[in-house]
């Protein structure tokens, strides 16, 4: 743990005033979980234009995806666990989002608002194979007749596919995939822990054929990895042809202080020929030079316009409305929205 055992113990006491630690078994090998009991679930953010979301609901906190540019990985520091290999494998469990989340749905606590999951960590990673927490929230939320939106990049969801298929006759339900690339080195090198982004394609289909809307956010697009027009190009094409309602620019990689350690140490040993530039393109801000993101977007902007017919619609990622929406404008076009974006 970062800064000692007594530090990190000390700061999940904090957060959550009781913690089991247990040791997991099976697929789950390697991973400690953290069986915690949160306050409250519903996330509310402050207003603004730069997210498409206003309410959220993280049922995990790591994640065993283990993508070297995930944005989330600093909110294991505030726990005083390692925002490393340690947000991979050290997993914090809210063992009772389900109740929360009925209980914090009640009318005479909530208003109806969009809830977004997988804003922070996969709400479909590993773990849920086991505890079944995000399944048990969806069917909340089907109950209550509360739009939701869910982002991942994991093909668990099929799992649910029979669950989601019937909230979406009840209210709107919008799922999304997280797919910045094809090419297999570098899904490989940057999302080792992710289902194969084919595997994410074909998904796409199962759930449309079902009735639920899904959408791709190509993202992130990686600068010399992942950003030649051919792999952009793939991903639309892959894409269009699952039948994605739409097709978001999700931004070119944003890399935040900690990330960016965890993100040129890996790409030392993976791509050691692209540090030096990636050190150039992150020396003064966590996000690229302007340019670069405008064309990326031109990219993926002549690409759909080459592929689609009248079928997608290039736009950003937005959560479900209700009849009486909050304005929740989209974010830019460079904003990384989601789990490990």
């Amino acid at each position: 743990m970062a800064g000692g055992v007594d530090e990190g113990a000390d700061a999940q006491g904090a957060m959550f005033p009781e913690v089991e630690r247990h040791a997991g078994r099976g697929e789950l090998r390697g991973m400690e979980l953290f069986h915690v009991h949160a306050r409250s679930i519903i996330n509310t953010l402050p207003r603004s234009g730069r997210l498409p979301f206003r309410h959220t609901i993280n049922a995990y906190r790591g994640c065993s995806h283990a993508c070297s540019y995930c944005f989330a990985r600093p909110t294991h520091s505030y726990l005083g666990l390692d925002l490393d290999e340690g947000f991979e494998r050290q997993i914090v469990v809210k063992v009772n989002a389900v109740e929360l989340v009925r209980s914090e749905l009640r009318p005479s606590r909530w208003s109806g608002e969009p809830i977004a999951m997988g804003t922070n960590t996969d709400p479909y990673q590993r773990v849920e194979g086991r505890y079944h927490l995000t399944r048990g929230i969806v069917e909340a939320l089907s109950d209550a007749r509360n739009p939701f939106s869910i982002l991942t990049k994991s093909t668990l969801v099929l799992r649910d596919l029979d669950l989601l298929a019937e909230a979406a006759t009840r209210t709107d339900v919008r799922i999304a995939f997280s797919i910045g690339t094809l090419d297999e080195a570098v899904w490989r090198a940057t999302e080792r822990g992710t289902p194969h982004p084919r595997q994410r394609v074909a998904a796409i289909a199962r759930l449309r054929e079902a009735g639920v809307a899904c959408s791709v956010l190509v993202a992130p697009v990686l600068p010399g990895l992942s950003d030649g027009e051919d792999q952009l190009d793939a991903v639309v094409a892959a894409c269009v042809g699952a039948g994605a309602s739409s097709i978001s620019p999700g931004g070119v990689l944003y890399l935040k202080p900690g990330v960016r350690d965890v993100f040129l140490a890996r790409l030392r040993v993976s791509h050691p020929a692209l540090v030096e530039r990636y050190e150039s393109l992150y020396a003064r801000s966590a996000y690229v030079p302007k340019e670069v993101q405008e064309r990326t977007t031109r990219i993926l902007r002549a690409s759909i316009a080459r592929h689609q017919g009248t079928a997608v619609s290039f736009g950003r990622h937005r959560p479900p409305t209700t009849s009486s929406p909050v304005p929740t404008p989209g974010a830019p076009a460079g904003e990384q929205l989601g789990l490990a974006l």
